[in-house]
């Protein structure tokens, strides 16, 4: 089994930066898809990143896009998501997840989660 433990959530001024990490156990991190979800209160669940296994691809929602980067360090076991120009919309709680598969943005297609961490953008 897969456990997955996001940190580096807070609060932070509209404009500015937090960096997530994710920090994965187990065996088959190097060959694995991470991605970042987020789901906000009353919302459904969204898609905010993905990486490829070894970072060769990555996908970022239309709302992020040019704001977020999304990373990994395979030798640490970690993926990493570079949140900068923060808006109060990206208020919520951040997800990290992977797969075995290839980099998607379907969350229903990620095997395992982490608990999550608090975003919160204030205007």
């Amino acid at each position: 089994q897969v456990q997955l433990v996001e940190s580096g959530g807070g609060l932070v001024q509209a404009g500015g930066s937090l960096r997530l990490s994710c920090v994965a156990s187990g065996r088959t991190f190097g060959a694995s898809a991470m991605g970042w979800f987020r789901q906000a209160p009353g919302k459904e669940r969204e898609f905010v990143a993905a990486i490829s296994w070894n970072g060769g691809m990555k996908n970022y929602a239309d709302s992020v896009k040019g704001r977020f980067t999304i990373s990994r360090d395979n030798p640490k076991n970690m993926a990493y998501l570079q949140m900068n120009s923060l808006k109060p919309e990206d208020t919520a709680v951040y997800y990290c997840a992977s797969r075995l598969r290839g980099i998607t943005s379907r969350g229903e297609s990620y095997d395992y989660w982490g608990q999550g961490t608090q975003v919160t953008v204030s205007s």
